[in-house]
């Protein structure tokens, strides 16, 4: 923070926010129960949340960050409506594929509307509308506005809500090899604000889903309050997100297999019972799970010793929508016997197989009929698998796709998230520009998202500790807490102090309640988390005020100017 112009002291006497000595009913994480506690946030509804006066400059100074380093590497901001006609969606496709995540709306005149939940529709609008020639690329533009999406099951706080802070930038080229420039610069820019920040992240490979485009990075908080699952090789440094963990398809050869042999298996319907009943390991069968497809039935083969990751393979065949089967699709279907489904003799039935049910694999499996199982049933031989993916939960110490050393797994939470789009968008919206050689050239596009309420939630649950929110420097909403533990002699001292520093630039937040103890005081400044606390105490009549650093712990008391000298740089 700049020490050219004074600041105001913010007086807590006048300062709503009004702290809590119990966790709220519903509070699930730790940021979600401190936040509301230190009176940074308030619930509206559900998944809606009201930035109090301390979480709204919390949540300025991440989005002063990253507006420096978008600005930094020269991208414009802009301001797009959050309230969209219907028409651009229908264009791309995403006014289906999004489904009950939309919040829809119509108008007066009954004309459907939408509010914004991602905008690549309108930034592709405006740069066809503002740019024709590649002499107007490159071009990045970025905005930090609210985004809405109607999530089934707003929880843990601002973490996942409907209505949400989100940074999102587009970048535009001509070629291939620019999109390539403009995505490094945007990665490099992003571990730049982290950094500033100070928020722990990692970098991992992603999948881009219902998004499009292939190269694809997610930047990943570590916290036991993560969604997101990862996956890090120690050996190699390898990180990806689980759902873009691959495992090798590798054919296996050289081994002979007897003909297939049924076998009587009555009440085995489960991996469990038919490993127990045949007395051989649950990883030596085949598990073929039923899914609907967009409505359409289809057989997914994993290893009977793996479950399958439904979110994983939702990102595989997005933007299709995955369901489970249920009892009622069963009817009218005889060739498909419940508990007892095997890849033979599927017919028409789509079969999708992990890369572990590789050609030349042998498997026990169902074999189509009530109570009957099948051995020696060998992938390419006696069946064929239509496509391959990676669609099993990755366990701690499976192979690392890169080196072959054992997967460490950890919880994080997503922060950010960067996609090179190609011309997906440009596609659909005749995106073109006039070329070098006087021809139309289809622009590439880039896609950049900065959660930044996210990133509040994200920096309380890594640096919290057991008094309260500890913030790093960089969004904290003040420099120094002072506080006043006393009657007149410590209000004039503290009075005093957070004059001097507010004097030199620094952000004051100054504890002059009358009527509140001084051990009330000094819970709330350690729940509130600024990085600095100075107390006009029990020696404020010598002059010697207490000063704790609050990321440490540390304290020691010292004369007024000392204190000043250590809190002021």
């Amino acid at each position: 923070m700049s020490t050219d112009h004074a600041q105001h002291v913010q007086r807590m006497s006048r300062l709503m926010a009004r702290t809590l000595r119990e966790d709220p009913a519903d509070a699930e994480t730790l940021s979600h129960r401190l936040l509301v506690r230190a009176g940074y946030v308030r619930r509206s509804t559900a998944g809606v949340w009201i930035w109090l006066p301390l979480g709204k400059k919390v949540l300025d100074n991440v989005a002063r960050v990253v507006r420096e380093e978008m600005d930094a590497i020269g991208a414009q901001e802009v301001l797009l409506p959050a309230l969209l006609p219907r028409e651009p969606y229908e264009v791309s496709g995403r006014w289906s594929e999004y489904g009950d995540l939309l919040f829809r709306l119509k108008d007066r005149k009954g004309a459907d509307y939408l509010l914004g939940p991602t905008h690549e529709e309108i930034f592709t609008q405006v740069v066809k509308d503002q740019c024709t020639s590649y002499k107007d690329l490159p071009v990045m533009l970025y905005q930090i506005q609210t985004k809405y999406r109607d999530e089934a099951r707003p929880r843990s706080g601002v973490l996942r809500g409907r209505e949400f802070q989100m940074k999102d930038s587009y970048s535009f080229d001509v070629d291939d090899a620019g999109l390539a420039a403009s995505y490094a610069l945007h990665r490099a820019a992003y571990r730049r604000i982290f950094t500033r920040l100070g928020l722990d992240h990692r970098i991992v490979s992603a999948v881009s889903g219902a998004m499009g485009g292939s190269a694809s990075e997610e930047f990943l908080a570590p916290a036991a309050a993560g969604e997101d699952t990862f996956a890090s090789c120690g050996s190699c440094g390898y990180a990806a997100n689980t759902e873009a963990v691959t495992h090798p398809l590798t054919p296996a050869t050289g081994q002979e297999h007897g003909p297939v042999e049924e076998l009587d298996t009555p009440d085995t319907p489960t991996i469990e019972s038919l490993a127990a009943h045949l007395g051989v390991p649950a990883s030596a069968t085949l598990k073929n799970l039923l899914v609907k497809v967009d409505g359409e039935i289809v057989a997914v083969g994993v290893p009977g010793d793996r479950e399958v990751d439904l979110g994983k393979l939702g990102e595989h065949l997005a933007p299709a929508v995955v369901e489970l089967v249920t009892a009622e699709d069963f009817v009218d279907r005889p060739d498909l016997v419940r508990g007892y489904v095997g890849p033979q003799g599927l017919g028409k039935v789509r079969y999708l197989a992990d890369p572990r049910v590789a050609p030349g694999t042998a498997w026990v499996t169902g074999a189509n009929r009530p109570d009957t199982h099948a051995r020696n049933v060998v992938c390419g031989r006696d069946f064929e698998v239509d496509r391959y993916l990676d669609v099993v939960v990755v366990e701690p110490g499976d192979p690392c796709p890169a080196c072959g050393a054992g997967l460490s797994l950890d919880r994080a939470i997503e922060v950010g998230h960067i996609f090179q789009l190609g011309r997906k968008y440009a596609d659909a919206f005749g995106l073109d520009v006039l070329g070098r050689e006087g021809k139309p050239v289809r622009v590439t596009m880039g896609s950049y998202g900065i959660g930044v309420s996210r990133v509040v939630a994200a920096l309380a649950e890594q640096t919290a500790d057991e008094r309260g929110l500890c913030w790093p420097a960089a969004v904290a909403p003040a420099d120094v807490h002072v506080v006043a533990a006393g009657k007149a002699v410590q209000l004039g001292l503290a009075e005093e102090a957070a004059a001097v520093l507010a004097a030199g630039g620094r952000r004051v937040l100054l504890d002059d309640r009358v009527g509140v103890s001084p051990g009330v005081k000094l819970t709330d400044a350690e729940l509130i988390g600024v990085p600095w606390i100075l107390v006009a105490g029990r020696r404020a009549g010598d002059g010697v005020v207490e000063v704790q650093d609050r990321a440490s712990g540390r304290r020691e008391e010292l004369p007024l100017e000392e204190a000043l000298a250590r809190v002021a740089g």
